[in-house]
């Protein structure tokens, strides 16, 4: 796989949650971060995705806000 993404997390799969047109697929990335994405439960099919496979959390993105606490 080639994408232009740099942020690319490989992780397990720990919890997928099926909606009606959408779902939310939870990924493990290790050091106790999880990643969570909503995706199309099309996409989740075609994907074959599963809780227990490996799979990569990739983020593009345009804009990355930054905040600390008070």
């Amino acid at each position: 796989m080639k994408i232009s993404a740099r942020n690319q997390f490989k992780g397990t799969i720990v919890s997928i949650t099926e909606g009606a047109v959408n779902g939310i697929v939870q990924i493990d990335i290790g050091g106790g971060n999880i990643v969570s994405s909503t995706i199309s439960m099309n996409a989740i099919k075609e994907l074959n995705l599963e809780v227990g496979k490996e799979a990569y959390a990739i983020v593009k993105a345009t804009s990355v806000m930054v905040g600390i606490d008070d």
